[in-house]
C-alpha cells in the first residue's frame, strides 16, 4: 500500500514549541515533589508534605486512540505533537530529559559519562502511562536478590549490589496498535490414517502399522481485532532483556499527566511509527497464522496463502515505568532492568574466568578423588 507524499510542513508561527519544563514545588517548603510509587500521590522528601494528584487528564480522563493513517501522512492535530529538551548519549544513543538545572551526569542506559545539552526532540505526545508501583527500595531489592543468583559473577558485581547504589527510574517509550484484520485463506487439511504392512525380523513376521496423511484442499476466512499490540519504542536496552520484563498490565494505564514523571526520567522514542507498525503487524500476522491453522482443522495443517486486509488502525504513544542499573567492568557497561510494577528482573552479567576456573579445577580434583575410592575399593 502506498501513501501520498507528506503536505509540507506547517507555518513557523504554528510550529509547536518547547515544551515548559514541568515542577512540582511543595507548596509547605518550596522543594520539588516527587511522585511516590505505590502510593499514586506526590510526595515532598524534604518536609514529608504530600499533594494528591488530579483526576482528570487533559483528554477527559479516557486514553485515546489516534489514527495510523492521519499519523504517517503528517496530519495529525498541532496539539498531539511536542518538542521536548533532551540530552542524547555519545555511547548508546540514548535520549534521555534531563532536570533543567542538571548540566552534568551520568546516562543510566550505559553509565557514560554524559553533558547535557540544548537539543530537541520532536515527537508524538504520549497518550498513557503506566505508573510506577515499586519503590526504588523494592526495585533493588529484588535485583539484588536475582545477582545473588549469579554464581560465577565478579566480585566487584556483587559488592556493586551490596554497596545500594541507587536505581534510576525511566519511562521507556512503547507504541501500541489496535486494528480489524480479516484474512482470506488457502490451504490443505491432513488426516493421519493407518495402514498394517507386514514385516520380516530374524525370520518372524509381525503386522505393523504405518501412519499416513490424507490431504484435502481448504480454503475460507478469519477475523480477529487486535487491540494494544505492544511494540518496544527504544533502542537504548536489548529488546530481549525488555520482552522479557512482560506481561505488563496495560488495563492499569492512565491518561499521561506530568505529575507522574516528577522524579523520574523519560526516553525519547527511537523507533519511528511506521517502523513500529511494520513489527505490530509482523505479531499480527503470527497470530493470524495460527487462528488460520485452527480453522483449518485436522491432524496436520498446509498453509499456501493468506491475504490479509487491515482497516481502522489506531495507536497511541505510551510510557512503561522500568527501574535500571549500568554496571561498568573491565571496560564494559553491564545493564539491569527491573519492571517497575512487577519487579521481574533481567539484564546482561559479566563472568569471573578465575571463579569458572577454580571451578572446573575444583571438579578435576573431586572427580580424581571419587575415582581414586572406587579404584581402592576394587
Amino acid at each position: 500500500m502506498t501513501t501520498p507524499p507528506p503536505p509540507p510542513p506547517p507555518p513557523a508561527d504554528s510550529a509547536p514549541k518547547p515544551t515548559a519544563e514541568h515542577r512540582f514545588p511543595c507548596n509547605q517548603c518550596g522543594a520539588d515533589f516527587r511522585f511516590d510509587p505505590g502510593a499514586d500521590q506526590l510526595i515532598c522528601d524534604h518536609c514529608g508534605a504530600t499533594d494528591a494528584i488530579a483526576g482528570a487528564g487533559p483528554w477527559g480522563g479516557g486514553i485515546k486512540e489516534l489514527d495510523f493513517q492521519r499519523a504517517i501522512q503528517n496530519l495529525l492535530p498541532l496539539q498531539e505533537i511536542e518538542e521536548t529538551r533532551v540530552t542524547t548519549c555519545p555511547n548508546c544513543a540514548a535520549q534521555v530529559e534531563f532536570d533543567p538545572d542538571v548540566h552534568a551526569t551520568e546516562c543510566p542506559f550505559c553509565a557514560t559519562p554524559v553533558v547535557s545539552d540544548t537539543g530537541t526532540h520532536r515527537h508524538i505526545k504520549p497518550r498513557g502511562l503506566l505508573p510506577f508501583g515499586l519503590s526504588e527500595t523494592q526495585a533493588r531489592d529484588a535485583m539484588t536478590d536475582w545477582l545473588g543468583k549469579l554464581w560465577f559473577a565478579p566480585n566487584g558485581l556483587q559488592e556493586y549490589a551490596r554497596k545500594g547504589r541507587k536505581l534510576t527510574g525511566i519511562y521507556v517509550p512503547y507504541w501500541t496498535f489496535d486494528a480489524q484484520t480479516d484474512s482470506a485463506y488457502r490451504g490443505e487439511r491432513g488426516v493421519v490414517y493407518y495402514e498394517t504392512r507386514t514385516v520380516t525380523r530374524n525370520g518372524k513376521t509381525e503386522l505393523q502399522p504405518v501412519s499416513k496423511v490424507r490431504w484435502t484442499p481448504k480454503s475460507g476466512r478469519v477475523s480477529r481485532f487486535f487491540d494494544d499490540v505492544l511494540v518496544l519504542a527504544s533502542r537504548s536496552l536489548p529488546k530481549r532483556y525488555t520482552d522479557a520484563l512482560e506481561p505488563w498490565d496495560l488495563s492499569a494505564m492512565e491518561p499521561y499527566r506530568p505529575e507522574f514523571l516528577a522524579g523520574f526520567r523519560a526516553e525519547g522514542y527511537q523507533v519511528d511509527l511506521d517502523a513500529g507498525y511494520d513489527e505490530a503487524r509482523q505479531r499480527m500476522d503470527r497470530v493470524i497464522q495460527r487462528d488460520v491453522k485452527f480453522d483449518i482443522g485436522g491432524d496436520r495443517q498446509r498453509i499456501h496463502h493468506i491475504d490479509t486486509q487491515v482497516s481502522d488502525v489506531t495507536f497511541k504513544h505510551v510510557l512503561l515505568p522500568v527501574w535500571m542499573a549500568a554496571y561498568k567492568y573491565r571496560g564494559k557497561s553491564y545493564r539491569f532492568v527491573v519492571n517497575g510494577r512487577t519487579g521481574r528482573v533481567q539484564g546482561e552479567r559479566p563472568w569471573s574466568a578465575w571463579k569458572i576456573t577454580f571451578a572446573v579445577v575444583l571438579g578435576l580434583i573431586v572427580a580424581a578423588g571419587v575415582g581414586y575410592v572406587i579404584a581402592m575399593n576394587q
